[in-house]
């Protein structure tokens, strides 16, 4: 991302790499990750005067669709990846 702020032509980039039949999501709060179902795509004006685009959900019961899987949450840098503990060796009978 060049910009503080991602661009229309950005996403449009990234989205191009994207299977074009896949759904698209919002991921929201790093504290507590959850994904979000899109409903609206809305371009208005901010305060400044600047074009601006927004993502919006929905408001049925069922936009908000949970946790977001883990690896999301950690390619998005929102959480460390978690590993599972070492394994140790098993005992055997005869206790060696």
């Amino acid at each position: 991302m060049t910009h503080p702020e991602m661009t229309v032509d950005e996403v449009i980039a990234l989205l191009s790499h994207c299977d074009g039949s896949a759904p698209v999501r919002q991921a929201m709060n790093p504290f507590f990750p959850m994904a979000h179902r899109l409903a609206q795509v809305v371009q208005s004006v901010d305060e400044t005067g600047r074009e601006v685009v927004y993502f919006a959900e929905g408001r049925d019961e069922d936009t908000q669709l949970g946790h977001l899987p883990p690896e999301v949450a950690v390619a998005l840098a929102w959480q460390g990846p978690v590993q599972a503990p070492p394994c140790r060796p098993r005992r055997t009978a005869g206790g060696k």
